[in-house]
């Protein structure tokens, strides 16, 4: 079984309580291809009503849920792990059709993504409080973790696996219930993810989806309810903005894993095949569209010449086509409006006076396509070192000192990812105390991992997914005093 007979027709509706259900009116919205913009499918296109009805399904079982022992609740996280990974290929090649994504980087999303249900299946039986005496005496002082209740996740288009599961499992692992709210442009991957949680024993109302192209009224009408106890949101930083306005009106708990504009830092002494190695992971992975992709390529200006040589000799010989057909290095962008993005980001930096040394003329054929694009001399100030870029273009900026490098790093609102290369442990150990991210990776282009915190500082929110801190997301802390 593969591509969309993956996730038949009755799986392309609304799924709460455990049930597949037509939206409201029984409206549909298309699911478009990006490498040549026809329409894949059509999926349920839930209105408020429908929302409400979800959020009613999950706090109809949030106190069964809750009391639910944490073995079994861990138990169908693995099920539901073991599944997944047994049905790799189905999910890669159906978020590659509706994503775009090549199948290799599509089977390793899955890869990934599957590990936090892993993670956290092994977490769910860790929660622990704390007993200890009163200090001066007296009493015994008891702290018992709690689940937080009702929680929504509004997740991207550009990790439609990873970016649920790393927010279902901890929230599956902690006794929460969750009504997931998929990006319109991916939804297909959540709603065969919803399916076999279904299949792994997941009881019903627990996971609820509902695809909507109305994601603001939608999402606005849910966070409107106080039963809602949970919020959590990767995004941009704009939508983000508003969505903690509006949790305010309840005081949810907030989790906001929004925009990046990570450096990627090559100093004098580093090994520069290693760091062009580095580069390609950082800036290439997922085509650019990853809030922890490397935005900006601040180097020494003397390795600035073989950096940038290297990386525009890789990137150029990089083959654009469709994620499923063979040879494919480079898929296309998600939609039109990306590729005008782009374009604008690096005409805007050539006006400025960067220098293109490879790609940057967009395709003018069906499809959602960007060349892999070089630029040199790009002037510190220019846009495209401010904005995020989500496409395939690298942008190399110099620096003389290890002050100023550091200096321009942290010259942004940013603060999600940051990557640095060098073989000086002293200035390894500098640059994590002072570049200002919530992630630093050292000699490696890639930082993501389930037992790591992920997440990030200033613009790019607050909260953390995956590893010890990820469960600490959905759990309350409740005091016992006890007198003797």
């Amino acid at each position: 079984m593969t591509g969309l007979d993956f996730l038949p027709a009755e799986q392309r509706r609304l799924f709460i309580g455990g049930q597949w259900t037509d939206a409201e009116g029984g409206g549909t919205f298309d699911v478009l291809d990006p490498a040549d913009g026809s329409v894949l499918c059509q999926v349920a296109d839930a209105t408020v009503t429908d929302g409400k009805r979800a959020l009613e399904a999950a706090v109809g079982v949030q106190d069964d849920w809750a009391r639910t022992n944490p073995r079994d609740r861990g138990e169908i996280l693995r099920r539901t792990f073991e599944l997944v990974a047994a049905r790799s290929d189905e999910f890669a090649e159906l978020m590659s059709l509706e994503m775009g994504k090549t199948l290799k980087e599509a089977a390793g999303e899955v890869a990934y993504g599957n590990e936090f249900l892993r993670w956290f299946s092994e977490e769910a039986v860790r929660i622990h409080g704390r007993w200890m005496q009163a200090p001066a005496g007296g009493s015994r002082l008891l702290t018992i973790k709690k689940p937080v209740g009702p929680c929504l996740f509004v997740t991207p288009w550009n990790f439609p696996l990873a970016m649920g599961t790393r927010k279902i499992g901890p929230a599956v692992a902690a006794g929460c219930t969750i009504v997931v709210k998929p990006a319109q442009q991916t939804p297909l991957t959540m709603l065969a993810l919803a399916a076999t949680f279904a299949e792994a024993g997941l009881p019903d109302g627990v996971l609820n989806v509902v695809t909507t192209h109305s994601s603001g009224e939608v999402s606005s009408a849910i966070m409107a309810d106080p039963r809602l106890r949970k919020l959590s949101f990767t995004g941009s930083t704009g939508v983000g903005k508003v969505l903690v306005k509006q949790s305010a009106d309840q005081l949810q708990r907030v989790s906001m894993e929004l925009g990046g504009n990570a450096p990627f830092l090559v100093f004098e002494d580093a090994d520069i095949d290693a760091a062009v190695e580095g580069a390609m992971l950082a800036k290439m992975r997922n085509m650019g569209e990853a809030c922890t992709a490397a935005n900006r390529f601040l180097v020494h200006s003397s390795v600035s010449d073989e950096f940038a040589k290297k990386l525009a000799d890789r990137m150029g010989s990089l083959t654009l086509g469709r994620g499923q057909d063979d040879g494919t290095d480079v898929g296309p962008l998600i939609d039109d409006k990306a590729v005008e993005s782009v374009t604008q980001l690096v005409d805007g930096a050539v006006k400025a006076g960067a220098s293109l040394v490879v790609g940057g003329q967009a395709h003018g054929g069906p499809g959602f396509f960007y060349p892999p694009t070089v630029l040199t001399d790009v002037p510190h100030d220019a846009e495209i070192n401010r904005e995020e870029i989500f496409g395939p273009v690298a942008p190399i900026t110099t620096f003389e000192t290890e002050e100023e490098a550091v200096a321009k790093a942290n010259d942004t609102e940013y603060g999600l990812s940051s990557y640095v290369y060098t073989r000086d442990l002293k200035r390894t150990i500098r640059l994590a105390e002072s570049l200002d991210f919530g992630m630093v990776g050292v000699n490696t282009g890639l930082v993501s991992n389930p037992a790591a915190p992920f997440g990030g500082v200033k613009a790019s929110g607050f909260g953390r997914e995956g590893g010890f801190e990820g469960i600490e997301e959905y759990l309350e802390t409740t005091y016992v005093a006890l007198a003797l």
